[in-house]
């Protein structure tokens, strides 16, 4: 049996990448899939989800819960030595894993990774750096309580963190470089919400 679902400021998010992968009903790549919640989800609307992670022991929780998905492959890697071959993906998912690696490496590579359809869908942390970052996690500050509360959020999930090195600013900069016309916005729960499709 898989293990249970759980709620916090990353799985909030589930839905929109689902959405994501729902239009596109190919092949994902989902970049640090932690214990695998996400790929368990993205699974039913896709043909197939590659699921790494370079952890060991957060790897082995992920192959518990996808086990009995016939779609799913999962596999200790770092994203930067992970090597598909010629394969590539309908989309790039990465859930609070960016600010672990070098941004415009990563960026860059999922990039690469991608059919001429595909589509990255990031879900990532930021730091505060300027007066409106800290301005704008002043105001999400209720809202992130209250939520945390209704949900009964499940911070701890026995996963690897980091702090974010770049603000939002510094990513877009980066993003503007190497996915030119990507959507980045701000969203609650001190998360930003990154979008790029390559120009048809």
């Amino acid at each position: 049996m898989p293990s249970p679902a759980y709620w916090n400021h990353n799985t909030a998010y589930h839905p929109w990448l689902r959405r994501i992968a729902a239009q596109h009903r190919g092949d994902v790549l989902d970049v640090g899939c932690g214990d695998g919640l996400l790929a368990q989800r993205l699974a039913p609307v896709s043909r197939s989800v590659t699921a790494i992670e370079p952890d060991p022991q957060t790897l082995q929780r992920a192959w518990v819960r996808l086990a009995h998905l016939p779609n799913v492959t999962v596999a200790q890697n770092d994203f930067d030595t992970f090597d598909p071959g010629t394969h590539r993906f309908d989309v790039v998912t990465m859930v609070a894993t960016l600010h672990h690696m070098d941004l415009r490496a990563a960026l860059t590579k999922a990039r690469e990774l991608l059919t001429p359809t595909g589509e990255i869908a990031v879900v990532g942390l930021s730091a505060n750096k300027t007066l409106r970052d800290w301005a704008w996690s002043g105001l999400c500050l209720p809202v992130v309580r209250l939520g945390s509360f209704c949900h009964r959020e499940t911070r701890d999930i026995g996963v690897p963190v980091a702090e974010p090195a770049e603000n939002l600013d510094e990513i877009r900069r980066v993003a503007a470089d190497v996915l030119p016309g990507a959507t980045i916005r701000r969203a609650l729960y001190y998360r930003y919400l990154l979008r790029w499709q390559p120009a048809n």
